[in-house]
């Protein structure tokens, strides 16, 4: 894609969404380092639904850990995963209070030596709960970064790279919100609606016409 393409792509989903945000609900940056969690291989609804209770008894790490593993489980045992993905939340709840005195770090690093938290979910905690630029690539945003032509790559990294890159700096703080929803909603893995898409005019995907 052009670099006039994609500053026309990112511009058309700005006009449709110009304050996106991510669908998980949360308070503070602890829960929704817990949400970000917790979706893995997993529905935003699922998690939301999970969390509305969860969170009214465990809103922090001290408050999880007295809530305990075998509680824990029971709160989130709609979700797939739920047992790998509480031991996980218990060792970072302890973690975040021996080393960082209870809050959520806004270092890469730091949030990347928690359990449970690779690159993907660190970059949706320092997007949505710290502001940075960073655009985390799930299979949703894989998937129109590949079709659409707007940054293919090999890997979910080679993606998030060329994405960086590419992206003019005025869209990349919403980059990663706009790309999740567009591929959630409307250019669906199985059968895009590129009738109803907003960025159908700039898009490469060779049988949109035909969708």
């Amino acid at each position: 894609m052009t670099p006039a393409a994609c500053h026309h792509f990112y511009a058309a989903l700005r006009a449709a969404n110009p304050q996106p945000r991510t669908e998980l609900r949360y308070d503070s940056p602890f829960q929704l380092l817990v949400a970000v969690i917790l979706s893995a291989q997993a529905t935003d609804r699922s998690v939301n639904a999970a969390t509305a209770s969860l969170f009214e008894q465990a809103p922090t790490p001290a408050a999880l850990l007295r809530l305990g593993l075998a509680g824990l489980k029971r709160q989130i045992r709609t979700i797939g995963l739920y047992n790998t993905k509480a031991a996980h939340l218990i060792a970072t709840s302890k973690l975040l209070l021996e080393r960082h005195g209870g809050e959520v770090p806004s270092d890469r690093a730091a949030l990347e030596a928690l359990p449970g938290v690779g690159r993907k979910t660190a970059n949706v905690v320092l997007n949505a709960a710290f502001g940075e630029p960073t655009i985390a690539v799930d299979t949703h945003i894989f998937r129109v970064a590949n079709r659409t032509g707007l940054a293919p790559g090999r890997t979910p990294r080679a993606v998030e790279d060329r994405l960086l890159k590419l992206t003019p700096p005025e869209f990349r703080q919403h980059a990663h919100h706009w790309l999740i929803l567009l591929g959630r909603y409307v250019c669906k893995a199985r059968r895009p609606d590129c009738p109803q898409c907003p960025v159908s005019r700039w898009c490469e995907y060779p049988d949109k016409r035909r969708s």
